[in-house]
């Protein structure tokens, strides 16, 4: 998975304070990314999918398609505009929440939650991704760490309440740059807010480092941080490094696709907007016929059966 984040320092520093106690008790974990996307401002009562247009030349529409259903050629299904889509991609919460939660979600050791709350949706329409969501990840007791709620915000106008001392919000060096070669302003810049019972803390996105809310509790521990390990090796070294038997990759599937997992339950809540409850142990959808249905997916395009197969 692109978490470039997990090579960096947010990895390496959530991995030590968590081994050393300084991150624990964690009962609620708020990310915001509020940025326009793609598909802001798009008319919400569109009914039906782009017309199609020419295909240029230079594109193998079946191959482009892979395992996707079919549709016909459109410019806005292309070049990122995939992600606006249901039918393609998976909206702000696949996009950004890889490069906010990846560490909250490994080292906390959450699995999938038992419940998605869509606590906002503005702009639900059936084809493509809401123009502000606010979701609630619910995530319970788990190897003597509380149950935790994860708030997930999207829109340009959907902001998360900011607790005392929060201050300026950190643009991370790394985010790349959006397609117009520029770094996107935004009102608050993309980050998580990390409640424990004794500490609050601070983080943006990417390889961004955590820095600890001011309070009395702050004091005694900020005097005692331990050490934290640099990183060997940025996500592609990493990646090639594993390819040649040297390092472990630090985002593999076991990370990865249990993550993923999540993402897609929440665009699931999105896409249908309604609370869901999930069976950790069966992995099934238990309040909601369709959208379990849809954790399957449609069948195989035909021509792609083979790449359906285990």
């Amino acid at each position: 998975m692109g978490n470039q984040g997990h090579s960096d320092g947010n990895y390496f520093q959530f991995k030590t304070w968590v081994e050393k106690g300084i991150i624990k008790d964690v009962t609620k974990v708020v990310a915001h990314m509020n940025s326009a996307r793609r598909w802001h401002g798009w008319d919400t009562g569109m009914k039906t999918f782009p017309k199609a247009e020419p295909m240029p030349e230079t594109l193998d529409w079946d191959t482009w398609l892979g395992t996707a259903q079919y549709h016909d050629y459109n410019k806005d299904f292309v070049n990122g505009q995939w992600r606006c889509w249901y039918d393609f991609g998976m909206g702000a919460l696949g996009d950004w929440g890889a490069h906010l939660i990846d560490t909250v979600h490994e080292f906390l050791e959450l699995g999938l939650p038992y419940e998605v709350d869509p606590v906002k949706i503005e702009g639900h329409n059936p084809l493509f991704y809401p123009q502000a969501t606010t979701l609630d990840f619910k995530f319970p007791k788990r190897k003597g760490m509380p149950a935790l709620t994860i708030s997930w915000y999207d829109g340009v106008d959907n902001l998360p309440e900011l607790p005392e001392g929060y201050g300026e919000s950190e643009l991370a060096s790394n985010i790349p740059a959006a397609s117009t070669g520029q770094i996107e302003k935004r009102k608050l810049n993309p980050g998580k807010i990390i409640y424990s019972k004794d500490l609050i803390f601070k983080g943006g996105s990417h390889g961004s480092t955590l820095s600890i809310l001011p309070s009395k509790n702050a004091e005694k521990v900020m005097k005692n941080l331990p050490e934290v390990p640099e990183s060997t090796s940025n996500h592609f070294k990493n990646f090639l490094l594993a390819c040649k038997g040297e390092e472990k990759t630090r985002s593999p599937f076991e990370v990865s696709g249990p993550l993923s997992q999540v993402f897609v339950l929440g665009t699931l809540a999105q896409r249908l907007n309604t609370k869901l409850t999930f069976d950790r142990d069966t992995q099934q959808i238990t309040n909601h016929t369709v959208a379990n249905e849809l954790l399957q997916g449609p069948p195989p395009r035909k021509g792609w059966e083979e790449f359906y197969q285990l």
